[in-house]
């Protein structure tokens, strides 16, 4: 029974301080604002257009050919670079 009661107390003390935060967000209406940034930000995301399945993958298609282009670039730059340099210090 003792054990219990010592496993116990460390839930109600953090039971009581997350009551203490809740009211005191309550009282000071932090809670009302945060309800209302919620709600506005669910209607502005419901007035938005989404992609469709195929603009996802066409996207996705360019960002990815993009990404292997900018390192084909990045790897060709350095190579030549490391040439010149090589070729200047010997």
């Amino acid at each position: 029974m003792k054990q219990l009661l010592e496993n116990i107390y460390p839930i109600l003390i953090w039971v009581a301080v997350i009551g203490a935060v809740f009211a005191y967000g309550w009282h000071k209406g932090y809670l009302k604002r945060l309800s209302d940034y919620i709600q506005e930000t669910r209607d502005e995301l419901k007035k938005c257009t989404w992609p469709t399945i195929q603009e996802l993958k066409g996207s996705t298609l360019v960002v990815m050919i993009t990404i292997v282009l900018l390192g084909a670039f990045t790897v060709g730059v350095d190579f030549v670079f490391t040439i010149v340099i090589r070729h200047l210090i010997s």
